[in-house]
Order: structure tokens, then sequence, then C-alpha cells
């Protein structure tokens, strides 16, 4: 299904996928996962280069579980580090605001990026040509890639099996963040034109059932377009659920208090349900427990 040359290291879902290109005795790397695997996804990467120099880690986006292992990374292997145009400056300046990092209450080392990387540039990764794809949505600047010739796509978080990454721009209330719904859709409508055999994913194994993944992203987007509040309600459950699991575990009686301390749970509860903090831990609990990503012993939440 895949180029020799290409190596997808799986990784779930607190830590995106680390997809490496082999290229003689050098490689590349796309996105390095979340901080707290950090040392683990150096290890990981020791193993799958065999002794092959690191010459290049490239970001499909910012958010941390993408950019988390970075500063690892560079410094392990001394590769050199590309990010999307677009949020450059962001990084540099390290906006953790900006970053949906401190909103998100998540994590990321400080790195440096070498380079940047534009809609439209072509790049040769594993010995295949790649272009970068603009893919705004979940990420107003994150980028895919495409290679015509093997007819297969890099979709970072904008498209995945069943999906696509959270819309957050749509419902964090500033003005020039609105519009990731439409962006979404406009991305869907760019990637499915796109001749495309196998998918590879952010989160998630590859996959071929391309059609049926579109089918899917489009229904899950109508469903957002057609009830905001339903956008909201998936982004908290996925905030919580990304919490639980980097930090395993959380007393059920200190919930209230975690959800306080975020400033993206603050504002969209603030600006769309207008709950108490102990009423929208209820519900995102009782959610959650139901369909079978957190379980309650004796007062205590675990991921699972």
């Amino acid at each position: 299904m895949l180029p020799e040359s290409l190596l997808v290291l799986e990784r779930g879902w607190l830590s995106s996928n680390n997809i490496v290109f082999l290229e003689g005795e050098k490689a590349a790397l796309i996105d390095s996962g979340y901080v707290t695997h950090a040392q683990q996804t150096v290890a990981l990467l020791e193993h799958a280069l065999a002794g092959r120099r690191l010459t290049r880690l490239l970001n499909t986006h910012s958010h941390s579980d993408h950019i988390g292992g970075n500063a690892a990374v560079s410094e392990a292997f001394g590769c050199r580090v590309i990010v999307p145009h677009g949020i450059d400056a962001t990084i540099a300046e390290w906006d953790k605001e900006a970053l949906l990092l401190s909103p998100l209450g998540q994590s990321a080392t400080r790195f440096r990026h070498d380079a940047t990387i534009t809609a439209g540039d072509e790049c040769e990764l594993g010995g295949l040509n790649w272009r970068a794809i603009a893919v705004p949505g979940h990420d107003m600047d994150a980028l895919a890639f495409h290679n015509p010739e093997r007819r297969l796509l890099i979709s970072g978080d904008a498209l995945w099996r069943n999906g696509f990454g959270v819309i957050f721009s749509e419902i964090l209330g500033h003005p020039e963040d609105a519009g990731g719904l439409k962006a979404a859709r406009q991305t869907l409508d760019v990637l499915a034109r796109l001749p495309v055999e196998v998918v590879i994913p952010g989160h998630g194994a590859p996959f071929v059932e391309v059609e049926d993944a579109f089918e899917r992203a489009y229904r899950r987007l109508a469903v957002f377009e057609q009830d905001i509040d339903l956008l909201v309600w998936h982004a908290l459950k996925v905030i919580l659920a990304f919490a639980l699991l980097e930090r395993r575990q959380l007393p059920r009686a200190e919930l209230p208090d975690f959800l306080a301390g975020l400033s993206f749970c603050q504002s969209v509860n603030a600006r769309y349900l207008n709950l108490s903090n102990e009423a929208l831990a209820q519900r995102l609990v009782r959610d959650l427990i139901r369909v079978g990503t957190l379980r309650d012993e004796q007062g205590v939440l675990l991921a699972l």
C-alpha cells in the first residue's frame, strides 16, 4: 500500500503519527507527536532510521500533538525544522495563546524553526515529489502533502478515516478566527478532487477507503454547520479526553476547577452554553463515560 521508502509510526490520539521518509543514508520526518511522548518518539525514530541521518522535520500544523516533540527530535538528530508559512512568527514568539497551548491546557517545548513551507511548494521526500496543499479548518495555516504519481495524500488532521480534527476557530469568538467551518468545507472540496488512493492521516492507520472517508467527513461537517452547539460539545469533549489521556486520571471532584482553568472552555461556555462549571463537568463526564472514553472508578476519572 505504501512505498518502501515511507514508514508510518502510528501513535494513537495523544501523539500524532510520525511519517518517516527514507532517503538513502538520510531521512526526513513529518510531525513529532506530543511533548510527554518526546523521548519515546526519539527512541522510535532511532530504530526506524537504522543508522540513517535525519536531516529534516516538517510539520503539517502547529497543534501540540504535532509539534510537541520538535525540540527533542531536533536536539537528538540535529535536523532542520520546517513549519507552515503563517505560523512561523507565532512559533518564533512562542505565543502560547495563539498556539492554543494555554487555552486548552496543553504543553509543548519551545523550539527553533529553520525554514517555512508554503502551499504550492514542492519538495522531495523519500524519493517522491510532494506538493504542499493549504488545508485550513482545523488549523487555519495547516498543510497537507500530495504525491500524484503514487496517489498518496498526507492529510494531517484535515481528513481522518472517520472525520477530521476539531474546528476550533469557528467557536473561539474572535472575528479574525471565524470561518472555520466554511474553510473546512473548501478544504474537503479541494482534497476530494485530487487523485488519491491512499490517505495517511495525522491520527489512525493509513487507509484506502477514500470515498467513504470523504462521505463521512462531509456528513459530520453538515451536522456541525446545522447546529453549532454540537460542535461546541464535540470540542469540549475532545479537550477533556485529551487531558485525561495525558494525565491518565483526575479526581472527579476536581474537574470543575480544571475546566475553570481552561480559557477556551470558559469562553465557549459563556458564549454558547452558560452552564456552571459543575454542570458542565457533569454533562461532559456523562457523555464520555457513555461512549467508553472515560471510566469513573470510585470518584477518579480514568482515560480508556
